[in-house]
């Protein structure tokens, strides 16, 4: 077994810097130090582990290894838990009476902010960082432990988790109001054959959750799918007219009110789902986090937007 105790996080930073700008150069403009310095970290790293990092082709000679992805992943875990001790550590500086990680989907973005906002008018001594990410890269967090609380549908089945149910989560089918299904209210399935549909990136729950829509409704006929990177992007696409999407809505009330968009009726829609509040089973809950979590609960009727008729 190779022995990384003298593995240093000067290392780790010069591997990710290098692999990030592709370049020797590059990392060491980053990180304020020369490229022979670099080229130092670089290969006392290699000789420490006994095995190249860089797999040197021609065309991109900074691709790491499957070693080098395992100590670039290392200095990822390494710099994340850095920055919550820091955040820790500011927090107590700052005279605050606790801090807390409370991670969501980026669904759940249009929802959080007021969360965090009215826990802090209520609780201003706690301090609370909002980490937004996917529901793969959420779920991940939560298996390394990055989390003290979580907000996000359905909970991840392989992680031992507390949750508490915080309320109604529909998704719907949108479209641009001059849309020629608009209005209609006897929408079928072949009707939406010839629709391109927008939708999240693979390992967001949005998209999972179409795709077993389109499956069902389709009988295994394949829809056109394109990939876009946020809610904003897709919201933005569907009002010019590049597709229609299905997507919470809760994070396009505004627009519909306001006209920008509409909803279509087809029969199984909305497809209701639920918030959740969790946080893993096996991590005792620090006195700021279980303040948190019981806020959020006795609060969660007033703390989810109304949803307007056209949702269900």
């Amino acid at each position: 077994m190779t022995d990384l105790k003298a593995l240093t996080r000067k290392q780790l930073r010069v591997l990710a810097a290098t692999v990030e700008r592709g370049s020797v150069s590059g990392a060491a403009t980053v990180l304020h130090v020369t490229p022979p310095a670099v080229s130092v970290q670089l290969k006392s790293l290699e000789e420490l582990v006994g095995a190249p990092l860089f797999l040197r082709s021609g065309d991109a000679p900074f691709t790491p290894t499957e070693i080098g992805q395992e100590l670039l992943s290392m200095a990822h875990d390494v710099e994340r838990m850095a920055a919550r001790i820091g955040e820790r550590i500011a927090a107590l500086k700052a005279g605050a009476s606790g801090s807390i990680v409370f991670g969501v989907v980026s669904t759940a973005k249009y929802l959080a902010p007021s969360i965090v906002a009215a826990f802090q008018r209520e609780c201003p001594g706690v301090r609370v960082t909002l980490a937004v990410g996917n529901r793969g890269e959420i779920t991940r967090g939560l298996e390394r432990n990055e989390y003290d609380l979580t907000i996000m549908g359905r909970p991840p089945a392989h992680i031992e988790a507390e949750s508490a149910t915080l309320g109604d989560h529909p998704y719907i089918l949108i479209a641009p109001p001059d849309h020629r299904l608009a209005g209609d209210s006897d929408i079928l399935a072949e009707d939406l054959l010839r629709e391109r549909f927008l939708a999240r990136e693979e390992g967001s729950g949005t998209r999972a959750l179409m795709e077993r829509f389109l499956e069902r409704i389709g009988g295994g006929r394949v829809f056109e799918i394109v990939e876009m990177g946020t809610n904003e992007t897709i919201k933005q696409s569907v009002m010019a007219g590049l597709g229609i999407a299905m997507i919470s809505a809760h994070t396009c009330l505004t627009e519909i009110a306001d006209g920008h968009l509409v909803t279509l009726q087809i029969a199984g829609l909305p497809l209701v789902r639920q918030w959740f509040l969790l946080h893993r089973s096996d991590r005792e809950l620090s006195k700021a986090a279980q303040k948190f979590r019981d806020f959020v609960i006795e609060r969660r009727a007033k703390l989810l937007p109304k949803l307007p008729a056209f949702c269900f």
